[in-house]
């Protein structure tokens, strides 16, 4: 019988650790690291590592990384399925308790914000997905503009546009689905109410990998896109392309790289990209991470109970190590 958390020494009102950051702050070394000295599971908190198929791009924990330690919610959907923060919520919390069933601590690592916000302060039940208002949404957008739709949101829920750039079309298009299928703004669903705190999952301790230097985490995010260019990212992309199911209008294909890559193919007209086309790849899907990571740091500031690693400093990974193992001691 496998032992208990008590009985393999975690303390009782901690029931996991959360290691958050933005991408290539280093949270896979730290994780890694962390369970070469004690016992630990990792649960996936990213939106992109859900799917088959996308490992390149998503910079998916290598097989060897993945069998030296036990992972979940990696590969467990088709990139024609969806996956939602609701979703993300109901799995972890099951998670969780079936690991510390097994005398380990649940490790949750990623970078998908809005899944740690809805773990940490639960989550109101929104629409479901409605296919039919989504695609005349995408109708629209391919007639105005996003950038138009984004003003008709910024009309019935100012609070959601605020957040949003006007060209996030996953985010555009959610907001209005909320919208006209419920008629409630999105921003009512996030604030919650007195009770939705209740909801979330207590007893985790959130540690946050942020740069003191945004300009090291620029030169780490340039450096890791020329390195998924080398490791075959575009032959993924093209592979992708070939089934004849997935578009750009999936949330799989929006995933950052992704469309960039998906739409210079298209521009190329199946032909081999020149040199130009692939510099021009090469910079849109950099600047389109460094958005990313500045979006995934500014949820982190709004998260006001973490404790800060700096990750562009020299002992980053020990660091953390030592924070967490003293958390769980």
């Amino acid at each position: 019988m496998p032992p208990s958390a008590a009985a393999s020494g975690l303390p009782e009102k901690l029931k996991y650790i959360a290691l958050a950051g933005p991408t290539a702050s280093g949270k896979t070394a730290a994780a890694l690291a962390l369970a070469r000295v004690r016992p630990v599971e990792i649960v996936s908190v990213d939106s992109a590592l859900v799917y088959r198929g996308m490992d390149i791009g998503t910079a998916k924990p290598s097989r060897a990384e993945q069998a030296a330690v036990p992972h979940h919610l990696i590969d467990i959907l088709d990139p024609r399925e969806s996956y939602s923060a609701a979703a993300f919520v109901a799995d972890a919390t099951r998670l969780i308790g079936e690991i510390r069933a097994r005398g380990a601590l649940p490790l949750l690592v990623g970078g998908t914000m809005l899944y740690f916000k809805a773990l940490f302060d639960g989550i109101d039940a929104m629409p479901a997905a409605d296919a039919a208002v989504r695609a005349r949404i995408d109708a629209e957008a391919a007639a105005l503009g996003w950038p138009a739709l984004h003003a008709r949101l910024a009309k019935v829920d100012p609070a959601t546009a605020a957040r949003l750039a006007p060209q996030d079309s996953q985010r555009i298009q959610r907001a209005l689905e909320v919208w006209e299928s419920s008629g409630q703004p999105l921003s009512r669903f996030h604030a919650g109410d007195k009770d939705k705190a209740a909801k979330g999952l207590a007893g985790g301790a959130l540690f946050s990998l942020e740069p003191t230097d945004r300009a090291w985490l620029h030169a780490r995010i340039a450096e890791r896109f020329d390195g998924m260019l080398a490791a075959g990212f575009l032959d993924e992309v093209r592979a992708l392309r070939a089934r004849g199911d997935l578009s750009t209008e999936l949330p799989s294909m929006r995933c950052v790289g992704y469309r960039q890559a998906w739409e210079m193919l298209d521009a190329c007209g199946g032909a081999q990209p020149d040199a130009k086309a692939m510099d021009a790849l090469r910079e849109r899907g950099i600047a389109a991470t460094r958005q990313l990571a500045k979006r995934q740091i500014t949820w982190l500031r709004s998260m006001p109970a973490r404790t800060v690693i700096a990750c562009d400093a020299p002992d980053a990974v020990q660091t953390a190590v030592q924070r967490i193992a003293g958390t769980t001691a």
